[in-house]
C-alpha cells in the first residue's frame, strides 16, 4: 500500500530556512524516481526537485536552483526537501510524489503515480 505522508510545514519569516519530510512506511526503495511540488494560490502545481534513486543525485527547477537540497534516506523510508532563505515567493502547499520509474521529466507532475496530502509552507516579510 502506498502512503506518503509529508511534514514540515511551518509558517516562518522570509529569510528563514526549513526541512520537510515525506515518508512512506511500506519502504521509499520501490520508487525510482521522488520529487517534490509546490502549488501557490492560484498557479499551477510545479515540480522543483527530483531525486532517481539510480543516477544517485537530484535535478531542481530553475526556480529551487541554489537554495532547495533533495535527498533521500530510503533506509529511513524518508525524501527531505532542504530550503534555505526563504522567500514570501515560496508560500505554497509543498507535495511529495514517487513513481516505480526513472524518467526523462522528473519535474513534470503528471508523470508520477503517487502524492501524498501536502504540507503548507507559509513565508513572510
Amino acid at each position: 500500500q502506498v502512503q506518503l505522508v509529508e511534514s514540515g510545514g511551518v509558517s516562518v519569516q522570509s529569510g528563514g530556512s526549513l526541512r520537510l519530510s515525506c515518508s512512506d512506511s511500506g519502504g521509499t526503495l520501490r520508487y525510482t524516481t521522488m520529487g517534490w511540488f509546490r502549488q501557490g494560490p492560484g498557479q499551477e502545481r510545479e515540480g522543483v526537485a527530483s531525486f532517481n534513486r539510480l543516477w544517485g543525485r537530484p535535478v531542481y527547477s530553475d526556480s529551487a536552483k541554489g537554495r532547495f537540497i533533495m535527498s533521500r534516506e530510503d533506509d529511513k523510508n524518508t525524501a527531505y526537501l532542504q530550503i534555505d532563505s526563504l522567500e514570501p515567493e515560496d508560500t505554497a502547499v509543498y507535495y511529495c510524489a514517487a513513481m516505480p520509474r526513472a524518467t526523462m521529466t522528473p519535474l513534470s507532475p503528471w508523470e508520477y503515480d503517487f502524492w501524498g496530502q501536502g504540507t503548507q509552507v507559509n513565508v513572510s516579510l
